[in-house]
């Protein structure tokens, strides 16, 4: 027994220091911020949220409802605009690039992103009537946030996960993670209070987070406010390549787009 114990000291010492190793540095490993670019011709709106200048690409449509949209990881969100420009004829639209991410000044962290959320539809329902909200990804945990406390006319909700504790343990079971997790964007705790109609876009070979987490999701909302669109053959990555992806998202939003137009 006594030869075993120096062998157990060193195996639970080597666990407490990966555990203090993935404290520090979870943030580098949840957040993959990327470079600017250029997009000649685009519209570039800044925001000032807490002392940070925050990039947002726009697409102005006056008098339209507005679409603010938060990008998955390691996504320069200006890569959309040609794509929901025409998907989305009938809204103004406005692609948040997190803090660190495109330009945007700052370090990301689920407070500061959520903040910079605030800012961002505080802006924009200043002039426009109604706002709706598309998360993707990390975005959906960010979205759904805002969601629970901003009255955003419709939530969009593409590849997400109910919580990030609970992502984390999909991918590292023997770490604590409940214990070390600062940024937990609890989007299933969030849901109850969501007021808007609901839209979740599901890849069907989703590589990245789980099926069962995007359900545990979809089960947290009002069931008479929530709808799934699920597409086949597609994963995490390739979701734009499905052509019914965006229609479903257009199709949804069509109501109040529809509405102003017929004013």
């Amino acid at each position: 027994m006594r030869t075993l114990l120096p062998f157990a000291g060193a195996v639970l010492a080597a666990y407490l220091a990966l555990a203090a190793w993935a404290f520090v540095t979870q943030r580098a490993q949840i957040y993959f911020p990327v470079p600017a670019v250029e997009r000649p011709g685009a519209a570039v709106l800044w925001l000032e949220s807490q002392g940070e200048r925050i990039k947002v690409w726009t697409v102005v449509r006056d008098g339209a409802p507005a679409l603010v949209y938060f990008g998955g990881n390691a996504e320069e969100v200006g890569a959309n605009l040609d794509a929901f420009a025409a998907a989305f004829p009938g809204h103004a639209l406005f692609l948040v690039n997190y803090r660190g991410y495109g330009g945007s000044g700052g370090r990301p962290s689920e407070q500061a992103l959520a903040a910079d959320a605030l800012a961002v539809f505080d802006h924009v329902q200043a002039r426009h009537a109604e706002v709706a909200v598309m998360g993707r990804s990390l975005g959906s945990g960010v979205a759904v946030r805002l969601a629970s406390e901003r009255p955003v006319s419709h939530l969009v909700l593409v590849t997400p996960f109910d919580s990030l504790v609970e992502l984390a343990r999909e991918y590292f079971r023997w770490l604590p993670v409940g214990l070390l997790l600062r940024d937990r964007y609890d989007s299933a705790a969030r849901a109850p209070a969501v007021t808007a109609p609901v839209l979740v876009v599901i890849a069907a070979e989703d590589e990245i987070i789980p099926r069962q987490r995007a359900e545990a999701l979809v089960a947290a909302f009002d069931p008479t406010r929530v709808q799934v669109v699920i597409e086949a053959g597609v994963g995490h990555n390739t979701l734009d390549f499905a052509p019914g992806y965006l229609r479903a998202v257009s199709a949804f939003l069509a109501p109040a787009a529809g509405a102003v137009a017929a004013e």
